[in-house]
């Protein structure tokens, strides 16, 4: 039990640190540049993994576009939003923001899905809502961030969310592994070609520092790969909702984080919007989660 539980924290952290060494690799890397190679490294390993493990499943001709449209979401669309949006804001606002995630989730599930959104997920989404003013709202100067770089994230967090709708059509013929393989796989070939458009001109420019370069070996080892096996056989074992409450200490990690590695100055009223978000991702899975049975996994 400790292992497992250990296991679910482990890759809380790799995804909370991810927002950090993303920031840092940026120093070199544009981010299309960052993204492009981090996928390079990460569909390597992964295809390497399973086939190491035995578990490797060739892609059959008749789920090839629906793979191509979780790609497109997640890692294409959401790797844009988060990354960019990255260059524009601080690491904890972007984790406070992404953390958001399970809570829209609902809401698009009612519009295409046609399922019903309960009142913990109501006052969730008000609760985070309000925290996350406080993230970004500054007493003394008015909002204190990057309307753009908050549009990005948002944009990575619709993403997400569309992503996981259209996960559920996926064949449970796919273990998770593959799955994230061929997103990753698949997702590579709209960053190689956004990359060639865009950044390409100026690779010969690049005067890449160490600490960038370990930095993205860091994001495409651990938070790409590790991270996501890790996340998936815990969900495996103790389901998806009980799970995704973990993912509540991303941001109060990242926070964490930051100060300690980005010197970055987390004032009290941030603190109390970290917290006020954390308590409405609680609050919007409260009815959905039974403690007992964590006990008896």
């Amino acid at each position: 039990m400790f292992k497992l539980y250990a296991s679910i924290v482990m890759a809380m952290v790799f995804w909370s640190l991810s927002f950090i060494w993303t920031r840092v690799a940026i120093l070199s890397f544009p981010p299309m540049t960052l993204i492009t190679l981090r996928l390079i490294i990460a569909s390597a390993l992964l295809f390497l993994v399973a086939k190491v493990s035995g578990k490797f499943q060739r892609l059959r001709t008749k789920d090839f576009k629906l793979f191509i449209l979780l790609a497109f979401f997640e890692p294409f669309l959401y790797y844009v939003g988060e990354t960019y949006g990255l260059t524009m804001v601080d690491s904890t606002l972007a984790a406070v923001i992404i953390s958001t995630i399970p809570l829209f989730a609902p809401v698009l599930a009612f519009f295409i899905l046609r399922e019903r959104i309960g009142l913990p997920n109501i006052l969730g989404i008000l609760l985070s809502l309000v925290g996350v003013f406080f993230v970004i709202y500054e007493p003394t100067g008015g909002f204190d961030a990057n309307p753009w770089g908050v549009t990005l994230l948002f944009l990575a967090v619709f993403s997400a969310i569309c992503y996981a709708t259209v996960l559920r059509k996926i064949s449970t013929h796919y273990s998770t592994l593959n799955i994230i393989f061929y997103q990753s796989l698949l997702g590579l070939g709209f960053f190689i070609l956004t990359f060639l458009l865009t950044n390409y001109s100026t690779i010969h420019n690049l005067q890449v520092k160490k600490q960038a370069l370990l930095a993205l070996i860091m994001l495409s080892v651990f938070a790409s790969v590790v991270a996501f096996v890790l996340f998936a056989g815990a969900v495996r074992q103790v389901g998806v909702t009980r799970t995704n409450v973990f993912v509540n200490l991303i941001p109060v990690f990242t926070a964490i984080f930051s100060w300690l590695i980005m010197d970055e100055v987390i004032t009290f009223v941030k603190w109390m919007g970290i917290m006020v978000v954390v308590l409405g991702l609680f609050v919007s899975q409260w009815g959905k989660i039974n403690f007992k049975k964590v006990k008896n996994v």
